[in-house]
């Protein structure tokens, strides 16, 4: 229901509201010029609709021309302040995130969503267009009138109350920060994804290293038991079982060998590009290495509770929850119309004619409780998904350092073994050279050093990854710089397939 007031001032009273056409000020032209100019006003700055087709051939092509060589490429690195690396030099950590902010389709998926919630901010910010009205008429009636015609012209101009417009700009704002700490996990999830693809590179180039010189050393157990075979030293179930701890390793290489290739289509997902990018390409693993003690800090873990990219953006939508139940409040209130109104006929001695209209509508079946009940509702539900996000960053931080400080102390004590196990074997190699030993038992004790090596390697993996997950727990700058997140966002993604 609306309830709507108008006054009407009349210059003569005897006369009829009207704007008429043929002799006078306004004439048919005048008003269709009028009418014209209206119209071109409304197509002023308006945008058209620019096709860009999306071609899945012509997207598949343009992912498999990405190389890790390519000009845009080595540009966006250089922008960043590092050099691509030169032919034969080896990539590391840093160049290959870089390259994978670069490249990742998921980081242009963000950055695209961060851009329309950025654009809803336009929206929020617009303010209702007045309209106008021509309502011609037939009068025949009209003392004097050449033409019975008459065009009256009236405008429609809507006011919003109680600040709506500033409380949708405020919800707008916060969704967008909410899309731009997301942009920001996306990163850090970019970044962790290429690390364990990394590290299972590694893993299994070593592993299969460790297992080529596993399985040599049992081809020489091989071959000295079947020459004491021959001369009646041993039995031929010591051979056999010497065989076929051959053919185990042989078959953990071969294994190795397919777990490497595996990783490298991984580590090629990881960046977003092709496999055949990585031909050629050679890799730094120096950063694998290593076990940095501050991120075991309380005041990184502090942070980490209040700073992360997910925490972030649930404050920012609860803080948009507030927002949309102060709009619904307001919207209470009603708007108000302004309808004002002329009429002007030159040919009955200048009659004119104002009407001044106002129109509301009236709150007399709701108050918008629904509405509110529903806005009320969300904010709830989004301060419980903080408080959900929130503590789940809590356990996951704390399970991943707790990880972290178990995983290094076993790399501790896989390295005194490792270490025992070096000794003995330059201890009998010492012993087979003056002829104490014999040198089966040389390659015993290297079949144990090397079984050491491989319970090393393994306990070393099993600590990067418990550092890798400390790392996308924690999101410190200890470990991603802010220069290179501010990378991830600020990328134009001119390597991303589509228009």
């Amino acid at each position: 229901m609306q309830y709507s007031s108008a006054v009407v001032i009349r210059a003569r009273p005897a006369v009829r509201s009207q704007l008429a056409f043929g002799r006078g000020r306004y004439t048919a032209h005048s008003v269709r010029g009028l009418l014209i100019l209206a119209c071109a006003g409304q197509l002023t700055g308006c945008a058209h609709f620019q096709p860009k087709p999306l071609s899945a051939r012509a997207s598949i092509a343009g992912f498999e021309a990405r190389s890790l060589d390519a000009p845009a490429l080595q540009a966006f690195l250089a922008a960043n302040h590092l050099a691509a690396p030169a032919t034969g030099t080896a990539w590391n950590l840093k160049a290959l995130s870089l390259a994978a902010l670069y490249y990742q389709p998921a980081l242009a998926a963000a950055r695209k969503r961060l851009l329309a919630a950025e654009a809803a901010r336009i929206t929020a910010g617009e303010r209702p267009n007045p309209s106008l009205s021509v309502t011609p008429g037939y009068d025949s009636g009209v003392p004097g009138a050449v033409h019975p015609w008459i065009v009256p012209l009236s405008f429609d101009w809507p006011i919003e109350t109680a600040g709506r417009r500033g409380y949708r700009l405020a919800e707008a704002r916060h969704l967008a920060a909410a899309a731009r700490w997301d942009l920001i996990g996306t990163v850090w999830r970019v970044r962790g994804r290429l690390r364990a693809a990394l590290l299972a590179l590694y893993a299994a180039r070593r592993s299969e290293s460790l297992l080529a010189r596993q399985e040599s050393t049992r081809r020489q157990v091989v071959h000295l038991l079947e020459g004491q075979l021959r001369a009646g030293y041993v039995s031929s179930y010591e051979v056999a079982q010497a065989q076929i701890a051959l053919n185990r390793a042989t078959l953990a290489k071969q294994a190795a060998a397919g777990q490497r290739q595996q990783a490298r289509i991984a580590l090629a997902g990881a960046l977003g590009v092709p496999l055949r990018a990585l031909d050629g390409a050679t890799f730094s693993f120096a950063s694998l290495k290593t076990f940095p003690a501050a991120l075991t800090r309380p005041q990184v873990r502090q942070r980490a509770l209040l700073e992360r990219a997910d925490v972030r953006a649930a404050l920012e939508r609860y803080a948009a929850s507030q927002s949309a139940l102060q709009l619904q409040i307001a919207r209470q209130w009603p708007d108000i119309r302004l309808g004002p109104g002329f009429a002007w006929n030159a040919q009955l001695a200048g009659d004119k004619e104002w009407r001044l209209g106002l129109s509301l509508p009236l709150p007399l079946l709701n108050h918008n409780q629904g509405p509110i009940a529903q806005a009320r509702a969300q904010r709830a539900l989004a301060a419980a998904h903080f408080l959900t996000v929130q503590t789940a960053a809590l356990t996951q931080i704390d399970s991943a350092l707790a990880a972290y400080d178990s995983a290094r102390a076993q790399l501790a004590t896989a390295d005194s073994l490792l270490g025992s196990l070096e000794h003995e074997l330059r201890s009998i190699e010492a012993q087979v050279t003056a002829g104490e030993l014999q040198p089966l038992d040389a390659d015993n004790a290297r079949l144990a050093y090397e079984a050491g090596a491989r319970n090393r390697l393994d306990a070393l993996v099993s600590a990067q990854q418990a550092l890798g997950r400390l790392e996308d727990a924690l999101q410190s700058p200890l470990t991603l710089p802010a220069a290179t997140v501010d990378a991830g966002r600020r990328a134009n993604d001119a390597g991303a397939p589509g228009p």
